[in-house]
């Protein structure tokens, strides 16, 4: 499954000794946290393996394998190919060190898809699998892409999804992961917009005994719009760490980002969010709200948002709460005939709905609705 032409053998080595020196950023944050990041690796009798099927019904878009890209369209692959991820993270090297199954998106000028192009990666248990995502969109164009995971028992998954835009772009991402409880997935996802263009990440981590996410956008072009939105919910015994991050490096831009988070059972999470604005990026505008919800005592949800401005002339905004089910919602509901345990799953279920409306498609909205209820009611 290597990728000869796209990273040389010093390269990958290079990238596989960057992973074992560098720190996740993510030190435990206290006693309630049980994974020790710094030591994660896949086991060395899991079997790198896995494959990627694309659905795409646009013929003037080019959606394949990242080895047909390498070959027929290496000069647009390499626009975009580790373009978004710098400076990497820990894990992000080891997927690079292991590159070779993934999926290259490529969106013309000045074309504009309403309908999802689809990035199933699949895997069998005990695999790991090292997904890798490029999705290039040049001026003027506009896109949907829709990435899923579909893996077994004990898999290892360590993925890579980047986005690079040309001006006036708009480019949609969403990601829904639901895999077994025994499953450990690690994402980098990183975007570059272009002037005048938006980008947007919708992620969902509700499967898998551990789930790490790092997001990141880099705003380096005036007039760009970074959007990102994120739900997750532990439960069992589930770990989910999430790190978000969006630089505002120029002004005129705007940035948004909303984290729905709800924990039960002994689940415990962790989102990290924050907005850097540099020195010369007046006039940007930029907002981060997180809310989290513990639906059980042995819940835990540890959330760190932080703003860096050094600007003057900016609007920046940022809250944050963790807290149990409101008794006066439960309370007005229960007087109107609701029992108390459906009126609990009602305003559970409604608390992500900001988030989930971020999510393009309806079915893939009823989906994530469904993968809530299941959490909720178990």
């Amino acid at each position: 499954m290597q990728l000869p032409d796209l990273l040389s053998p010093q390269e990958r080595s290079a990238e596989l000794h960057a992973f074992e020196q560098t720190r996740s950023g993510r030190e435990k944050p206290g006693r309630y946290w049980r994974i020790d990041l710094e030591t994660l690796a896949p086991s060395a009798a899991a079997t790198v393996a896995g494959g990627v099927t694309i659905e795409n019904s646009h013929a003037r878009a080019i959606a394949c394998d990242l080895r047909t890209a390498a070959k027929q369209h290496a000069h647009l692959l390499a626009r975009a190919f580790r373009a978004a991820i710098e400076p990497r993270q820990k894990f992000a090297h080891l997927a690079l060190a292991n590159c070779g199954l993934g999926a290259f998106i490529y969106i013309p000028a000045d074309c504009a898809f309403d309908q999802p192009i689809v990035v199933r990666y699949h895997a069998e248990a005990n695999q790991a699998i090292y997904p890798y995502t490029v999705v290039l969109a040049e001026r003027g164009a506009r896109a949907t892409i829709v990435e899923r995971l579909d893996v077994g028992s004990n898999a290892f998954v360590t993925g890579v999804a980047e986005i690079v835009t040309g001006d006036s772009a708009d480019v949609t991402y969403a990601s829904a992961q639901i895999a077994p409880d025994d499953a450990r997935v690690l994402f980098t996802r990183a975007a570059r917009p272009g002037r005048d263009a938006r980008v947007a990440w919708a992620s969902a981590d509700l499967g898998g005994a551990l789930s790490v996410s790092d997001i990141s956008i880099v705003i380096e072009e005036p007039g760009a719009d970074a959007q990102i939105g994120a739900l997750f919910f532990p439960s069992g015994s589930q770990h989910v760490d999430i790190m978000s991050s969006i630089d505002h490096r120029v002004g005129d831009s705007t940035s948004d980002t909303l984290v729905k988070s709800a924990a039960t059972d002994r689940g415990q999470g962790r989102y990290l969010g924050n907005i850097r604005i540099a020195a010369l990026a007046q006039r940007s505008d930029a907002s981060l709200r997180d809310d989290a919800l513990l639906l059980s005592e042995g819940a835990h949800i540890d959330s760190v948002p932080a703003l860096e401005i050094a600007a003057n002339d900016v609007k920046a905004y940022h809250g944050a709460t963790v807290g149990a089910l409101d008794d006066e919602s439960i309370f007005y509901m229960t007087t109107r005939g609701i029992e108390r345990a459906q009126a609990e799953r009602m305003i559970a279920l409604g608390f992500f709905e900001p988030a989930i409306d971020r999510f393009p498609t309806e079915s893939l909205r009823e989906e994530l609705r469904a993968a809530l209820q299941a959490k909720v009611t178990t």
